[in-house]
């Protein structure tokens, strides 16, 4: 699950349209804030009533106006103002709920996992970017997601076959060209890939000047 914001997202972000980013930056926010609730609780009881209280506030933006919360007023003004609905963003919660789950994880649930956290992420996030019918956004979040819970595991036998599932995603989302409009989520694509790049068990990757040369290119490139 995430952890401290990655370093190379902010930089990501900034790769948005001005006049969008707010909504992009909110919907990360909502991720983070999800996976706070899952760092912090250990009774997965407890956890699960967490999530069904955001659950019903997400899905209330299709009815009544958000409460006083800052995270769910800045989705209200940013996102579901841009046509994303309540039920749309309440669907996340179905793949952080996976993580509640006692048992070690298989790749039915990794699968289910990734699609409603990451994938749907980035589909609500190029929704307010359009994003051209090119862009691999649901393999690249799903890639995305699986590449994070991999970097947060503190067990790499547990973290083996995220590891093998999201280089598989991440590998298919960078072969294609991104459209200019969702380059930031494309620069989140490829700087969790080049995460992957480090072996299991090794020190958490850090921004270098590398990366961040090769972050720029893509957004010039789209590659």
């Amino acid at each position: 699950m995430n952890g401290a914001q990655h370093p190379e997202q902010a930089l990501a972000l900034s790769y948005a349209p001005v006049d969008l980013r707010a909504g992009v930056e909110a919907l990360f926010t909502l991720d983070e804030t999800l996976g706070q609730i899952l760092r912090t609780t250990r009774e997965p009881m407890v956890g699960q009533m967490r999530l069904t209280w955001w659950h019903e506030a997400l899905t209330a933006f299709d009815t009544a106006p958000p409460p006083a919360q800052p995270v769910l007023r800045a989705l209200a003004a940013e996102v579901v103002a841009r046509g994303v609905s309540g039920a749309d963003l309440a669907g996340m919660i179905d793949g952080w709920e996976v993580l509640l789950e006692p048992d070690p994880l298989d790749a039915a649930m990794l699968d289910l996992y990734a699609a409603q956290r990451g994938g749907r992420l980035f589909v609500l996030a190029g929704r307010i970017l359009g994003a051209g019918p090119r862009d691999p956004l649901d393999r690249a979040g799903a890639g995305w997601a699986l590449a994070d819970l991999a970097r947060h595991s503190r067990d790499a036998g547990a973290a083996a076959l995220p590891r093998e599932l999201a280089g598989a995603a991440l590998h298919d989302a960078m072969r294609v060209r991104w459209s200019g409009s969702v380059r930031s989520l494309g620069a989140m694509t490829l700087s969790a890939r080049m995460d992957l790049a480090t072996p299991a068990g090794a020190a958490a990757p850090t921004t270098s000047p590398a990366r961040v040369a090769r972050l720029a290119w893509h957004r010039l490139s789209g590659r």
